[in-house]
């Protein structure tokens, strides 16, 4: 999704208003700034990390301390004590026959008209009792469950959807021809027909994105306050996405036709992000994807390439802490970067996809986001990439533990993209 440049601040004070200048990104390696990642293997009183017990009693702790604090915000314990779930629907021959296809319901509260989710899921045809419980691919969608497959059968959203004519939603909310219109981001037949089930909510009824998001559904459910106003180590619109990410996890612990230890978190963009911080802190997620997730996903924020930190903050406000503001233009002392939060994945596995004509996401930033989770997953005995450089394009890297590949193309999640995350869930997620 390409950001409009953010426009200038006017003083009612002086006679000639003058724009400021426009956001022109950095797109040449060149003018990079020299740059000293944090070290995920040395504890914050100096002491080394040498091995995995190490890093998950002490260090793990104190990394996912620092991204709480001072970049995503804090993440409110569990889920909440009347939280509950029904399955609203179900038909077994959806798709001309070729998936399963189920809608779940899941209320935050005891009210039925609380807070609230919808849960779609495809799985392969045929009772489970006549296979393994399936594996899945679980992630968040942008604009419905509708719009991620041409299906009749699919409940349309009623929550708040910006306009998009691309999506075709208007007056924000999603309409009977947006159906199917991001079928081509979620592959559903391939990955159905590879033997996982992919499960999915729309965002937007977790938090809606944009300011006035803050003020409602579950950040209202669990007091967060309103953007300006909430505490500064509170959570942003991505915690409250990941948050909902571990909940549709709940639910599907209790499906018997899933196998809620082999499910693989996902998201593209800012929903890349969301993946990764949900990863990050459920451990119960077995693989992590990230896709073209960039500035405070898998980019490194040090490098100061595309997007920035202050621009991302500046446009979306309510995504991140507050306390993430104190970094605009001062990257350098961030605590933390990217390769931490991927590192705090290990030793389960990870993937990380770029785009080459999206720069604006640093593809190379990415790359070394994932390069330098390695001593991480080294601590476990294993290699991660097992590359010294950025792969060629088209050219996937299926490593020990960390996968990552670059394609051709722009801003998106593909079929190609697809192709390689089966391809690596089939190494490690099928059981042997």
């Amino acid at each position: 999704m390409r950001l409009p440049l953010f426009v200038a601040a006017f003083s009612c004070a002086l006679p000639l208003l003058a724009a400021a200048p426009a956001f022109v990104p950095n797109y040449d390696e060149s003018k990079v700034p020299a740059y000293t990642l944090p070290n995920p293997l040395v504890l914050n009183n100096g002491a080394p990390v040498r091995d995995a017990k190490t890093w998950r009693e002490k260090r793990r702790p104190e990394v996912l301390e620092l991204f709480s604090r001072e970049v995503y915000g804090r993440t409110p314990a569990g889920r909440p004590p009347k939280m509950h779930w029904a399955v609203t629907s179900v038909d077994r021959a959806a798709l001309g026959g070729k998936a399963v296809r189920k809608e779940v319901t899941i209320w935050f509260t005891e009210r039925d008209d609380g807070p609230k989710v919808h849960l779609l899921i495809y799985q392969p045809p045929g009772e489970a009792r006549a296979h393994a419980p399936w594996p899945a691919f679980l992630g968040l969608n942008f604009n419905g469950n509708a719009a991620i497959a041409a299906d009749p059968g699919i409940t349309l959203s009623t929550a708040w959807v910006r306009t998009n004519p691309e999506a075709k939603t208007a007056n924000n909310r999603a309409t009977e021809a947006g159906r199917g219109t991001n079928a081509p981001a979620w592959s559903v037949e391939t990955v159905v027909g590879r033997g996982y089930a992919t499960a999915t909510m729309y965002y937007g009824e977790l938090c809606e994105d944009r300011v006035e998001g803050m003020t409602r559904d579950v950040a209202a459910l669990l007091g967060t306050g309103s953007t300006e106003e909430r505490k500064p180590d509170a959570w942003g619109a991505i915690g409250v996405w990941s948050w909902g990410l571990s909940r549709a996890l709940d639910y599907l612990g209790s499906d018997p036709e899933i196998d809620a230890k082999r499910v693989a978190v996902h998201g593209h963009s800012r929903l890349g992000k969301t993946a990764l911080w949900a990863g990050a802190q459920d451990e119960r997620f077995a693989l992590v994807i990230s896709n073209d997730s960039g500035c405070g996903g898998a980019a490194l924020s040090m490098r100061q390439f595309g997007e920035t930190v202050e621009r991302i903050n500046t446009s979306f406000p309510h995504w991140f802490a507050k306390n993430f503001r104190a970094y605009n233009q001062h990257e350098e002392k961030l605590p933390v970067d990217q390769h931490e939060l991927i590192a705090l994945v290990a030793p389960r596995p990870v993937h990380v996809a770029s785009a080459q004509d999206d720069q604006w996401a640093d593809p190379r930033g990415e790359f070394l986001g994932a390069k330098g989770a390695e001593p991480v997953y080294a601590l476990f005995g294993k290699k991660g990439l097992g590359v010294g450089d950025m792969p060629a394009v088209n050219r996937p890297v299926l490593g020990d533990g960390i996968a990552y590949h670059i394609r051709t193309g722009k801003h998106a999640i593909t079929p190609y993209d697809w192709a390689q995350y089966l391809d690596f869930a089939d190494r490690v997620m099928r059981k042997k």
